[in-house]
């Protein structure tokens, strides 16, 4: 199938189960401590809603499982989140995708994909180096995120470890933990995950926000360069005072995630 072709494309519906485990780990890698024991303690367990963007990633692998780019040269550059209702904390998850979209850029590709649930719509941007030029649609311009004046600010350290623990959510793809795939898409070394990052940066918000974490209605942001496991983050957030905030990460000098939106 060509890249052209997939647009449109119904990816099918899927029913994933997950446990408890699964929940209590994600919140872990988002940097839940144990002073949070409804995100961390099966009797009063609450998920983290952003938990809905790893067990959604199936689509994203569906996609590229239709032939028409390899997945291993792809990377997850944005990510969506409206949340619909509560889902629960452990159990079954029926859910719907389809490419939504395919965009020429010229020397690159963009394909989004959307999800959605009963409890949950996502939605994936998936970045393909090299697979422009084949006379697509280039699509809508990204609009500009503008400045923001940060309220409020987070350092976050992140474990050499995390890409290897959060893999265990679900996410397995080899460039957080080969390092020839790594060096393949341009990398050092393998790099943390886009979603990990994000979960971080969620749970971080909230807590500037004096929000609960697990009350997140949605979320947004773009990934703009990878963190290599061990990397301090550093979340800034601007507040409007209605439990929504601008928000972006970075490492250094460098931003790693922008154009974030998160509302509680």
């Amino acid at each position: 199938m060509e890249l052209s072709d997939i647009a449109g494309h119904d990816l099918g519906t899927r029913k994933v189960v997950f446990d408890d485990r699964t929940t209590i780990l994600y919140a872990l890698c988002a940097g839940a401590g144990g002073d949070e024991l409804d995100l961390i303690w099966e009797p009063q367990l609450r998920p983290l809603p952003s938990l809905a963007t790893a067990l959604g990633l199936w689509a994203v692998e569906a996609a590229g499982e239709l032939g028409a780019y390899d997945r291993r040269n792809s990377l997850h550059v944005g990510q969506r989140l409206r949340v619909l209702e509560p889902m629960p904390a452990a159990g079954e998850i029926e859910m719907g995708a389809r490419v939504d979209a395919v965009w020429d850029k010229g020397r690159a590709a963009i394909v989004e994909i959307g999800v959605s649930s009963r409890y949950f719509e996502l939605g994936y941007t998936i970045f393909l180096p090299g697979l422009g030029g084949f006379g697509g649609d280039s699509g809508p311009a990204s609009p500009p995120g503008g400045e923001f004046e940060p309220a409020a600010s987070m350092s976050i350290r992140t474990d050499e470890r995390l890409a290897l623990f959060y893999r265990l959510t679900g996410d397995r793809h080899p460039v957080h933990v080969d390092p020839t795939v790594a060096a393949d898409n341009g990398f050092e070394r393998p790099i943390l995950h886009g979603l990990c990052t994000l979960a971080i940066a969620a749970h971080s918000v909230a807590g500037l926000l004096g929000a609960h974490p697990a009350d997140l209605s949605s979320l947004e942001a773009r990934m703009a360069s990878p963190v290599l496991p061990g990397d301090e983050l550093l979340v800034r957030a601007s507040t409007g005072g209605d439990g929504s905030a601008r928000f972006d990460v970075w490492v250094g000098e460098r931003v790693v995630l922008k154009d974030g939106t998160a509302a509680f």
